[in-house]
């Protein structure tokens, strides 16, 4: 059996930050990204879904990235630099962090099929 080699991509994450109650910043959704595309891309889909229900400013600082800030974004992201995307809604500080990472294939998966500890995690009962 043939062993895939490490690859080159990113790590993405979006993580909230209550600035009022001053608590430590809570991650939201992490992706990993296998171009500098597709992880400036998982930002702007997510900046221009939840832009009508941020106030003045926070939509601004959104639609200004979309618009402006991209493009850097990208060209660093093309250079292997990590970056930050930040938009400040009330008291919320919403961040999505990029940056490249090396993508070590796992040994034991075949195909689609996932590897027999993906099967020992049982989702938590919400109360």
């Amino acid at each position: 059996m043939l062993m895939a080699k490490p690859q080159w991509g990113y790590w993405c994450e979006c993580w909230t930050e209550d600035l009022a109650e001053g608590t430590a910043p809570e991650l939201r959704a992490s992706f990993d990204a296998h171009s500098a595309p597709q992880a400036d891309r998982w930002v702007a889909v997510a900046l221009r879904t939840i832009s009508p229900a941020l106030d003045a400013d926070a939509s601004d600082e959104a639609w200004g990235w979309l618009y402006e800030g991209r493009v850097e974004t990208r060209r660093a992201l093309l250079r292997m630099q990590p970056c930050t995307v930040s938009v400040t809604h009330a008291d919320t500080r919403i961040t999505w962090m990029i940056r490249p990472a090396l993508f070590l294939p796992l040994a034991h998966r075949q195909g689609i099929e996932l590897p027999a500890c993906a099967y020992d995690f049982k989702p938590r009962q919400s109360d």
